[in-house]
Order: structure tokens, then sequence, then C-alpha cells
């Protein structure tokens, strides 16, 4: 038995923050302890510090250990009850719910492109939406041609495995919005670069993690479909590994993009934003309320924020900034606003095509996000999260490896968009 009781700060975010981490340290002693259960006795009369502090144990809990063939330093803790008079069991359910997305999304991440390529993602997707209750449409190479997915087909060219498209649905009955939120994420399963070989030493040995950015659409879609959010959402999922092999595109190449836009591939480690940008061409056709992308897109948001936040931009209305900031506040998944000038449109010009796939040396996020934005025109939100979704050393109940970062943000973001209608 654990008698549990925080003390206050006057921030809500850093209160439920400052819950969280004490129950990543209370669910570590307990694992010292080589406990496979315990019970929390909650002397807090608020749900929401209650409900953070067994969020914390349960994301604190996690290991990948699915290659592992000792079983010495695995978690013990299996069950952890929480006694609370202010909890629902509505509200317990709603957090394991959503624990468990992350945990999914962490596993994923962590999972080397020998078992997870475009395909087992996309196979991972199709299971997520069967246990959840969602659609899910899996697209495959001849299908992403026939499309005229030139950003995608140019990205796979390198690759022995095949590129997939998946496109995700959760519509309730009587959804409290007219036209969809879509989700685009990021499903680069391995990225060495391509012809642009990423420098050595230690530049790919975390480039698994280059698909977090579907991960987390996937699993917060998921958590979505399972709490019935009156919500109507589409994801979508361009999904291919990035290589030097002998057919690679290469510097100097002009790709037809799905919108009929040109681009001039200056950097083919700039490959993100080209299957993104099919990504958000497809998306035209939904005429989506809101439009956001979640990437593991830039080094440049990386230097800027750390693993700290991700960086947001895009042409949404800034309410719509505001409300992401909320979210990433109360779930601390922080994002912090770049400025999303005009003039960064003009570094990605091309002399031989519409546009170049790289723009100068300065600002490469925001250079990132308004190639982005060309092939929207739906109220757009990009979230860079090449900072957070991947960490060398544990950071409390972010735990080393994949963190799952962005399915509780956008998880939050949309129950309360829900909420608001």
């Amino acid at each position: 038995m654990v008698l549990a009781h925080l003390a206050t700060v006057p921030d809500t975010g850093k209160r439920l923050e400052q819950a969280r981490r004490a129950g990543d340290a209370m669910a570590a002693r307990l694992n010292a302890a080589k406990r496979k259960d315990a019970q929390v006795i909650s002397l807090q009369d608020d749900a929401a510090l209650t409900l953070a502090l067994a969020e914390g144990a349960a994301l604190g809990s996690y290991a990948f250990r699915k290659y592992k063939t000792d079983a010495n330093g695995a978690p013990t803790l299996e069950k952890l009850g929480i006694v609370a008079k202010e909890v629902s069991a509505d509200q317990a359910e709603e957090l394991a719910d959503l624990c468990d997305a992350v945990c999914i999304a962490r596993d994923l991440v962590n999972e080397p492109v020998s078992f997870l390529n475009a395909k087992q993602l996309a196979a991972e997707i199709r299971t997520l939406s069967r246990n959840a209750g969602f659609k899910a449409q899996i697209l495959g190479k001849e299908q992403i041609a026939a499309l005229g997915m030139g950003g995608l087909i140019a990205v796979n060219k390198g690759s022995i495995d095949e590129p997939t498209f998946s496109i995700l649905e959760w519509k309730p009955k009587g959804p409290v919005n007219k036209k969809p939120v879509v989700l685009v994420g990021k499903g680069v399963v391995y990225d060495t670069g391509g012809l642009s070989l990423k420098p050595t030493p230690n530049s790919m040995d975390q480039m698994k993690c280059d698909m977090a950015g579907a991960a987390a659409v996937a699993c917060a879609i998921s958590v979505a479909a399972k709490r019935e959010l009156p919500l109507h959402i589409i994801g979508l999922i361009p999904a291919t590994d990035n290589r030097p092999g002998g057919n690679a595109y290469a510097p100097g190449d002009v790709v037809r993009m799905h919108n009929g836009l040109t681009v001039e591939v200056l950097n083919t480690d700039a490959e993100g934003r080209m299957i993104l940008a099919d990504a958000l061409s497809y998306a035209e056709q939904y005429n989506g309320e809101l439009v956001m992308t979640l990437a593991t897109l830039t080094g440049a948001a990386m230097r800027a924020i750390g693993h700290y936040g991700s960086a947001v931009m895009g042409t949404a209305p800034e309410a719509e900034f505001r409300k992401l900031e909320a979210a990433g506040h109360a779930t601390y998944e922080r994002v912090a606003q770049l400025p999303f000038w005009d003039e960064y449109g003009d570094e990605i010009k091309s002399e031989v095509a519409d546009i170049k796939n790289l723009g100068s040396d300065l600002a490469g996020a925001q250079t990132a996000g308004k190639f982005l934005a060309r092939f929207t025109t739906r109220p757009f939100i990009h979230i860079d999260i090449a900072g957070p979704a991947f960490i060398t050393k544990r950071d409390s109940y972010r735990t080393r490896g994949g963190t799952g970062v962005g399915v509780r943000l956008l998880y939050e973001f949309l129950k309360q968009r829900a909420a608001a209608r």
C-alpha cells in the first residue's frame, strides 16, 4: 500500500507534471522491490492529480524488451490499483487506453527496420484499427503510383521494400464537426539519408525513429476511437525507408508530385517533406477544417528547442495554435510556435522546377514547413517532433528510446476540440 499526497504549485500544467514524475518515482521503488501489484491510496481531492500520478507510474514502467533473452532488470509491476473517491471508473479506463496507446507508439518507434518495414507498419496499423474500431485502408506501390504520388515513389526508389500509404478514419455517429480534422504522420521507417548519406558516426543509429509521427497519429486515432470521441478524424500515413540503392533518387532530380507541382531535389535526406507533401495533396479531397502534420522532420527544430518540446508553425488561425499550446501544457508535451514569414518561402524557390526540397542553412524548420504548406489549401499546423521523439537518456516517465510523443498531445487537443462544440 502506498499513500500519495502531492505538494501544490500554482501552475496547473506544472502541477500535473509534478504528479506524473512522482508517479514514476513511486513505480521505480515498487519495481526495485520486485512488487507485482500495489494499491495507491490518493489523499488528493483533485481527480486530475491522481490520474497524473497513475499516468506517470504506468508510462514510467514501460520497457522495450522484445529482443532481450535475460529477464533480469525487467519491470515487475503488473498491476497498480488506485483508491480515490474523486476518480470515476470511466476516467480510469480512459487513462488506461491512453497509456496503452503511448506504449504501443513507443514499441513501434523502438522496433528495428529489420522487423518494421513499411508493410509491417501498415500491418500494425491494421491491427490497431481492428482493436480500436476505426477504419484502415492500406494502399500498395501500384496504387500509390497510379495516384501520382511522385514524392513517395521517388524516396522509395532505393529500397527493396515497397512503400505503403495508410488511410485511417474515425467517424462516429453524429460527429460534432462537418469537416474532418486531418492528421498526417511521417512514416519513414528508416532513414540513411539516401544518396545524400548521413555523416557518421552516430547519425543513423537512431533513424528507426523516423516514423514516430506515423506512430503518434495512428495511436492517437486509436484512443479517439476507443473513447468514441464525437469527432470525425482522418489519418494519412505515407511510409517507406530511404536508402542509397542502385535506383535511388538523386540530387538534381526533378520529381512531379501528387498535385502536379515539380520539385528539384537538392538533398535526398530531405525525404520526409517529399512523402508528407503527397499526403497533404491527397488530403485536399477531404476539405478538412484543420490539417496537421506530425513528423521528425528537421535537425533545425531539435537544435532550436532540444528534447523539451516540439516546434509548431503553419497557416492556421492563431486560435488553433493557442488550443494546441494549451493541450501541450496540460500533457507537458509542450510546443513552441516559430515564425512563418513569407520570406521563408522564398528560400525554396527553384530555377529549374516549381520549388526545391531544401532551403539555405538558416531557418531549416521553417523552410521545411513552407515546403509542406505549398501542398495544402486548408488551415494548416505542422508539428516537428524531431527533438522529443527519441531520447538517449531516461527523463522520468519518458523512458529511453521512443517516447511516444504526440499521442497524448493530439488526443488532448482532439478531446478538447470535441468538448468545445
